[in-house]
């Protein structure tokens, strides 16, 4: 990217039937977000202006044929598809779904094209988007299949960040995907992300238990003695600021998550129900562990608010601006840490 333009954001435009689209507008009616991006939906340009209509928004659409083509001070539209799509609001929809993953795979081939810099992915509904040709729970195992690294859902906001050791696994299976090397992979993908991401150079970590109180001494489930303990402790003796792990039920409420710079569960609902109920609004869905930088709200479709013109924006907001600085960090990062060398080099 070229440091005097604009660091381009590409969406994916959601499940249509849902908010994706709305919270979409709204948060580009307000033209200074502008002064921060280019953004650029992939999407159809018609569509988008039936929603711009309906929900009787200002924001400024810009219709392109080609991603190369991408003004500045506008929502750039790139079309995806010609044909007309029927609206159902709120309906649970395949066809519908198709064409969020329509749009989905076409971010994010310009993303690995770096015709974009950062993708902000808007709400999927999981049952919609799955076919014979696509059958991912969700964007963040895609994701992990289409770019380099591996993906770890990494929930953030300013005070507080969760990453997931397990994220769209049934709870019954949670225990059994727990092996060493799972932990301290996705451990360590936290450790760099925040290095690397947000700038924190010496990271504490703090591990939440998988049984209730950590297993009590082995009374409810030995994995937290038996795997996750010993996992833990060869962490700390390489040299993380890793603790842990800690009973679960308490650890929020006594806000002892403020003493770390992440907290790391072991499944889904462990560090989501927490999360959103800390955070809900102003979370944002990060993919860590990934070569490029995408980012999503905290919440889903909201079918039941779909069309009505009263989703709040502020999630998706937050995600487009969390991007931004992600990829910043990044481009920061990877100048300090060039080769010295290299740079002498250069200047000659």
């Amino acid at each position: 990217m070229n440091k005097e333009s604009k660091i381009r954001v590409g969406i994916s435009v959601g499940d249509l039937n849902g908010i994706g689209p709305e919270v979409i507008l709204k948060t580009f009616a307000d033209s200074r977000m502008f002064d921060f991006c280019t953004p650029v939906v992939f999407a159809n340009s018609r569509l988008m202006n039936f929603f711009k209509k309906n929900l009787k928004l200002k924001t400024l659409i810009q219709p392109i044929k080609e991603i190369e083509k991408i003004v500045e001070g506008k929502l750039n539209v790139v079309e995806v598809w010609e044909e007309t799509v029927q609206i159902n609001y709120g309906k649970e929809d395949t066809t519908i779904g198709s064409y969020a993953i329509k749009s989905l795979e076409a971010a994010t081939k310009a993303l690995k094209e770096d015709h974009i810099d950062v993708l902000v992915t808007a709400p999927i509904h999981k049952t919609a988007i799955q076919s014979d040709t696509f059958k991912f729970p969700g964007h963040t195992d895609y994701l992990n299949q289409e770019l380099e690294g591996d993906s770890l859902m990494f929930m953030v906001s300013d005070e507080l960040k969760v990453g997931l050791l397990t994220d769209h696994v049934a709870l019954t299976d949670v225990a059994k995907k727990l092996t060493p090397g799972v932990i301290s992979q996705k451990i360590s993908t936290i450790h760099q992300s925040l290095i690397k991401d947000f700038g924190i150079s010496k990271p504490k970590i703090a591990v939440l238990g998988i049984n209730p109180h950590t297993g009590d001494n082995g009374v409810i489930g030995k994995e937290d003695d038996e795997v996750l303990r010993p996992t833990l402790q060869k962490i700390k003796e390489a040299g993380k600021l890793v603790y842990g792990p800690y009973a679960a039920d308490s650890f929020f409420g006594s806000n002892n998550y403020r003493q770390f710079d992440a907290i790391v569960a072991s499944y889904h609902d462990q560090g989501l129900i927490p999360f959103k109920t800390i955070a809900f609004g102003k979370g944002v869905n990060y993919t860590a562990g990934l070569n490029k930088v995408r980012t999503s709200p905290d919440h889903g479709t909201a079918f039941e608010i779909a069309g009505k013109g009263i989703a709040d924006a502020s999630s998706f907001s937050e995600a487009v601006f969390r991007g931004i600085a992600i990829y910043k960090h990044r481009c920061m990062y990877a100048e300090i840490s060039e080769n010295p060398l290299k740079k002498q080099l250069k200047k000659r």
